[in-house]
C-alpha cells in the first residue's frame, strides 16, 4: 500500500496548499489493485433507475458527468440484491443476469474518463418506507425506532432466507463485476440490513445469527466469504461500515472495531468509515452536537479511523463526511490515518471539484449547509437538495445549488408523485 509523503511547504505557502499533489498519489491495495488518485466519488443514492429497476439512461448521464470529474474512484449508491426489498423509489436491482447488457453500458459509462468504478451492493432490511414496500424482513421484528407512521414493522428472517439473502450478495457482485465494473463494496452501515444485524438492539435472535457478538458479526462474514468464492481475489471487495450507530447501548466504536479486525482477517481490500442511522443525524450531515474541532478538520470520523490505523495500520481506509477543502484533504491524508477522500455531496453541487482541486483551480467545495433551527426541515431541504441535483444531471442539465429550497422539495415531491406519498398496498 503507497503512503502519503508529508512534505515541507515552500516559503509564503501552506503546507497543504504546497502539497495538494498528496491527493494526486496512486494508491495500490494489498491484492494488486490500484486507484489512480486519492479522490473517490463515494456511494450516493441516485433513486434513478427505470421502474422495472433497471439501469437506464438517466444514471448513465450522471456517471457521463461525473467520468471526468477527477476521481481516482468512483462507487455507484445502493445497488438492491432483491427486487422485492427496495429502500427507495429508484433504486437499481442486481438479482441476475436480465440486465447485463445495461449494466455493461452503465459500466462503461462510468470508466470512460479513465477513473475506477465499484458497485454498493445492500439489503435495506427493514428500513423500507410504507411508500416503497409493506412487508421488509430484518433479523428481528423489530420496527424502526419512532419510525411506525413511515415504516412497517419487519417479519423475522428464518434461516433459510438468511442463507438466500448471503447468495444474493454474491450473486450480485458476480453480475456487476461480469458487466466491467471493477469492484464491489458491501453496504454495511446506516442502519441498513447488514447493520442491523450488528447492532443488539435491531437483532435479538437466540439462533446461529444472533445473542452474542460473534453471532452477530457472522451474517457479514459470511457475505464477504461468499462474494470473495464468486469474484475471486483480483477482484477488490470493500466494505462501508459505521463506526458507531450512535445509540445507547447499540453497535459501539469498540465493537465496530472488533469487526473490522475480523474483515481484515477476511481479506477485505477497502474499509470505508462512516456512522449513523435513519434514527441518527450522523449521516445526514446536519448534526449540530460535532465538536467545533471536528467541524474544523472536516473528517467526521477521523477519530475511529486513527484506532483503525493503530491497529491494522495496513488495512486501506477510506473517510467520508464533511471534506469540504483542499486542505483538509490533504491534512487527513499526510497524518497518515487513512488513504482515500471520500466525496459525496461536493459532486453533486460542483461535478468537476475533484478536477479542479487536482488542478490548482479550486480550494474548497461550493456545498453550503441549508439550516433553519428545525431539525425535521432541515433534514427534508438536506435531502431534497442534493437528489433534485442528482436528477438534474440524469436529465442532462448542470446542477443548480443556488435555488430556493422550497423549488427543491417541491421538484422533489413532483418527481416521486403519489408514489412517494400513498403506501403501496399490504
Amino acid at each position: 500500500m503507497t503512503s502519503v509523503p508529508a512534505a515541507t511547504a515552500a516559503s509564503g505557502e501552506s503546507t497543504n496548499a504546497a502539497n495538494r499533489s498528496a491527493l494526486a498519489q496512486p494508491l495500490e491495495l494489498p491484492n494488486g489493485f490500484v486507484i489512480p488518485n486519492r479522490l473517490v466519488k463515494a456511494a450516493l443514492s441516485e433513486g434513478l433507475g427505470r421502474k422495472d429497476f433497471s439501469p437506464g439512461t438517466r444514471i448513465r448521464n450522471l456517471y457521463s458527468r461525473w467520468a471526468h470529474c477527477g476521481v481516482g474512484l468512483s462507487i455507484t449508491g445502493n445497488v438492491m440484491v432483491d427486487r422485492t426489498q427496495t429502500g427507495e423509489p429508484g433504486n437499481v436491482v442486481v438479482e441476475d443476469h436480465r440486465d447485463l447488457d445495461d449494466l455493461v453500458a452503465w459500466a462503461e459509462t462510468a470508466r470512460a474518463g479513465g477513473s475506477k468504478a465499484w458497485v454498493q451492493i445492500n439489503h435495506p432490511g427493514r428500513q423500507i418506507p410504507r411508500t416503497v414496500g409493506m412487508h421488509p424482513v430484518a433479523p428481528s421484528a423489530i420496527a424502526l425506532p419512532g419510525g411506525a407512521k413511515l415504516f412497517a414493522k419487519p417479519r423475522e428472517l428464518t434461516a433459510a432466507e438468511i442463507q438466500e439473502i448471503i447468495g444474493r450478495f454474491a450473486t450480485a457482485a458476480a453480475v456487476v463485476t461480469e458487466a466491467g465494473f471493477d469492484g464491489v463494496q458491501i453496504h454495511g452501515a446506516h442502519g441498513y440490513l447488514i447493520s442491523q444485524f450488528l447492532s443488539p438492539l435491531s437483532n435479538q435472535r437466540t439462533d446461529d445469527w444472533g445473542g452474542t457478538p460473534e453471532k452477530r458479526h457472522r451474517f457479514v462474514l459470511e457475505i464477504v466469504r461468499a462474494i470473495r468464492a464468486e469474484v475471486g481475489v483480483d477482484v477488490p471487495v470493500g466494505i462501508k461500515l459505521n463506526s458507531a450507530d450512535f445509540q445507547k447501548g447499540g453497535f459501539s466504536e469498540d465493537e465496530s472495531l472488533e469487526v473490522v479486525h475480523k474483515l481484515a482477517e477476511e481479506g477485505i481490500d477497502l474499509l470505508e468509515v462512516s456512522g449513523g442511522t435513519y434514527t441518527t443525524s450522523a449521516m445526514l450531515g446536519v448534526d449540530d452536537s460535532l465538536k467545533e474541532s471536528t467541524r474544523k478538520r472536516e473528517a467526521y470520523f477521523m477519530a475511529y479511523a486513527e484506532r483503525v490505523r493503530a491497529d491494522l495500520p495496513d488495512l486501506p481506509l477510506m473517510l467520508t463526511g464533511g471534506f469540504r477543502t483542499a486542505d483538509g484533504m490533504v491534512e487527513a491524508l499526510q497524518s497518515g490515518a487513512i488513504d482515500l477522500v471520500g466525496l459525496g455531496r461536493p459532486l453533486c453541487v460542483q461535478p468537476d471539484f475533484p478536477a479542479e482541486l487536482l488542478a490548482g483551480t479550486a480550494d474548497d467545495s461550493v456545498v453550503v449547509p441549508h439550516r433553519t433551527g428545525i431539525r425535521l426541515l432541515d433534514n427534508i431541504t438536506e435531502i431534497t437538495h442534493y437528489s433534485v441535483q442528482l436528477w438534474r444531471m440524469g436529465n442532462g442539465k448542470e446542477p443548480a445549488p443556488d435555488r430556493h429550497p422550497a423549488f427543491n422539495v417541491s421538484q422533489y415531491l413532483l418527481h416521486n408523485g403519489l408514489e412517494s406519498l400513498r403506501p403501496q398496498r399490504a
